[in-house]
């Protein structure tokens, strides 16, 4: 049981994997907020771009052709 007990001390005092999860931790949050955004912002100017072509001069002639 002590050798339990002490192993378990040596992995709550050692730190040398925490810089390894908070990148991680980092990066996963980074992603997904990226990917979110994207998302959004993808739908938006996808509209507005499709908006602007049939605004623009010309247009109808050429989907008719």
């Amino acid at each position: 049981m002590k050798t339990l007990l002490n192993t378990f001390t040596r992995f709550r005092d050692c730190d040398k994997g925490a810089t390894l999860v908070e990148y991680g931790i980092a990066l996963g949050l980074a992603v997904t907020l990226g990917a979110g955004a994207m998302a959004t912002l993808g739908g938006d100017v996808g509209g507005a771009m499709a908006e602007a072509g049939k605004a623009m001069p010309g247009a109808a002639a050429a989907a008719n052709e």
